[in-house]
């Protein structure tokens, strides 16, 4: 399991360098979803099926508009591909500052740190995913609502900020 863990691990830094490197939107939001997919499997692997399934399901959806907005504002005719020169390189740097950082690091790193929720208490009837959901929506109640509320808030903003010339949102630019 640790092997599959490691090789989900080594996927999401590089889906983060690809996004982190890539200016053309298309490309980014391919990134984010790879990182979105890579991370909630090492979420699974954790112990967390239930959170990795509704942080999926919520991440996905959201990536949706995102990438709806900015392929209707940055529309590009020959956007930059992943395999042009300046984005390779920069790819190639992220890995080697993030190669850099394992090196110095990796004195401290343990593989027997990687436990799940369940197997941290000997005899637990709770799995730590669900009951953190619980406790979310009873004793942060107040701060989900006023989340909620600030997310519509700012939807509205955006879209009066986007709207133009009375067109509506979606628009050539």
């Amino acid at each position: 399991m640790s092997y599959i863990l490691f090789v989900l691990l080594l996927g999401l830094v590089a889906g983060l360098a690809t996004v982190a490197s890539n200016p053309s939107p298309y490309f980014a939001a391919l990134g984010l979803v790879l990182v979105a997919g890579l991370g909630c499997g090492v979420l699974v692997g954790c112990g967390g099926s239930f959170l990795s399934l509704v942080l999926f399901l919520i991440y996905l959806g959201g990536m949706i508009v995102v990438f709806a907005y900015s392929a209707a504002l940055a529309a590009e005719p020959y956007p930059e591909s992943l395999g042009s020169r300046r984005i390779v390189l920069a790819i190639l740097f992220y890995s080697f500052m993030v190669s850099l950082g394992v090196f110095v690091l990796w004195p401290g790193w343990y593989e027997s740190s990687w436990v799940t929720a369940e197997e941290s208490v000997e005899f637990s009837v709770f799995r730590g995913d669900t009951e953190g959901i619980a406790t979310i929506y009873t004793t942060g109640g107040l701060m989900l609502w006023i989340g909620g509320w600030v997310l519509l808030l700012t939807l509205l903003v955006v879209l009066e900020l986007t709207r133009g010339l009375g067109r509506g949102t979606v628009r050539a630019v």
